[in-house]
């Protein structure tokens, strides 16, 4: 199990990034905004906000795999952005976290709130971090079960 603390997950996009925050104690994550990420320098001077407010023990990122489990040309391009991320963070350990479906269940949750009044159209704008959420509840829940093992 990683050194207990804060986690940060990222749902990586070429537009925008989605953003959770949860703690492994608890086992839950809740998304915040999701950052602007044209740029990696956008990305980054994001990313070091929200280092310096939360001060993680480790930032998940979410791995885009194909369906067989093997690299796609995108998660060739998250690792390279985690490896930079990892250079210019040494003291936070950056993890990549199997993501296939997650953006699939982020819509599906965000429909079933909209569809029961617990959600607006507006916060679809967060559908990105909710699914970094999920990536970042699925992370802890592995690290859960490898220790009861």
């Amino acid at each position: 199990m990683p050194k207990s603390g804060t986690a940060l997950a990222l749902d990586y996009g070429k537009a925008k990034t989605g953003v959770a925050v949860g703690h492994p104690l608890t086992g839950s994550a809740q998304p915040l905004n999701p950052l602007p990420s044209k740029s990696q320098a956008q990305l980054l001077a994001g990313l070091a906000e929200l280092f310096r407010a939360w001060q993680p023990a480790h930032v998940v990122v979410g791995l885009p795999l194909a369906s067989d489990g093997l690299d796609t040309p995108m998660s060739e391009t998250i690792r390279a952005f985690g490896d930079t991320l990892q250079n210019a963070h040494p003291g936070v350990e950056v993890i990549f976290h199997d993501e296939r479906l997650t953006s699939q269940a982020a819509a599906s949750v965000h429909a079933d709130r909209r569809q029961s009044g617990q959600s607006r159209s507006r916060d679809a704008q967060k559908l990105d971090s909710v699914a970094a959420a999920l990536i970042l509840e699925s992370w802890m829940r592995e690290q859960q079960e490898a220790s009861c093992h």
